[in-house]
């Protein structure tokens, strides 16, 4: 039984005959699983990259999607699991919030843009990426230029200084309904390259390539997820009147006490943690709001 939301459109897993009429280079990176059916190598980063250029082409209605070397290649599934469970925290048991009066922000949209095609392709929401990398930021500049189903309902701002998350980003007369982000997960470099020794290892794989994509800034962060969970937490209360709910991944379970504890401290009016789908791993959405 499938464990992602239901409206979710790959719930019931990858319809390879689907996928590889929309995009057909997927077809060389298509082998048997030992139950004979259709799949990819979830090793290999050209093989990911086409298949999630295919679910963006098949079922989104992209024309192009590509990312440069090097960058982080996120899931689609997973990704569209946290925006159908933010609209329904959006919604709040009433009807669901779509439409472009439906604002978002998206801390790090990094070069695949995936929340801010995501959250503009569902539920036509206008979303707000940003993004210190200046070519990660000229990477989803193209996506939108390229896809001319993006270019009403996605703009980009640039964080100019690095130092800070929402500080410089968030303006005088701007309101947003939500924000969502995928903060780096390690505390340093060396632990990320550990990380995808020991993945590699597990999954009796040689050492070329890797299983750990993405650059510096998507996967480490100094102190980690927790660290960037805290100064989001920080920075977060001065906007708490122009944000309806700050909503971030967690995917490390020892550090939701601490941010439980933070947000307390803020004087934060409701706090939720969100269980997603995310195959053998537990993640969760973090939201927290300053509004009654």
């Amino acid at each position: 039984m499938s464990t992602f939301h239901p409206r979710n459109l790959h719930r019931e897993g990858y319809d390879f005959d689907r996928l590889t009429k929309a995009y057909p280079p997927l077809r060389a990176h298509v082998i048997r699983n030992p139950a004979g059916g259709p799949t990819i190598s979830f090793s290999d980063p050209e093989a990911v990259k086409a298949l999630n250029t295919a679910l963006l082409i098949g079922y989104y209605g992209l024309q192009h999607w590509d990312i440069p070397e090097g960058y982080l290649c996120p899931p689609v599934p997973g990704r569209a699991d946290y925006l159908h469970h933010l609209a329904d925290l959006l919604a709040a048991g009433g009807p669901l919030l779509t439409g472009k009066n439906i604002r978002i922000l998206d801390i790090g949209t990094g070069a695949n843009l995936i929340y801010a095609i995501l959250g503009q392709r569902i539920y036509d929401w206008s979303v707000v990426g940003t993004e210190a990398d200046p070519l990660a930021l000229k990477t989803a500049k193209a996506l939108i230029d390229i896809n001319p189903v993006l270019q009403n309902g996605i703009r980009l701002r640039q964080q100019k200084d690095p130092r800070f998350i929402l500080e410089g980003i968030i303006r005088e007369q701007d309101f947003f309904h939500a924000t969502v982000c995928n903060p780096p997960f390690y505390a340093s470099e060396a632990e990320a390259a550990e990380a995808n020794a020991r993945k590699r290892k597990n999954l009796r794989l040689g050492k070329v390539g890797r299983t750990v994509a993405g650059q510096p800034a998507e996967l480490w962060t100094e102190g980690g997820e927790r660290s960037f969970l805290l100064q989001l937490i920080r920075e977060s209360r001065p906007y708490g009147q122009q944000i309806g709910w700050f909503t971030s991944l967690v995917s490390q379970k020892d550090n939701l006490e601490p941010l439980k504890h933070a947000l307390a401290k803020a004087a934060a009016k409701a706090v939720k943690f969100i269980p997603l789908a995310a195959g053998q791993k537990r993640v969760r959405v973090l939201a927290w709001r300053f509004q009654e």
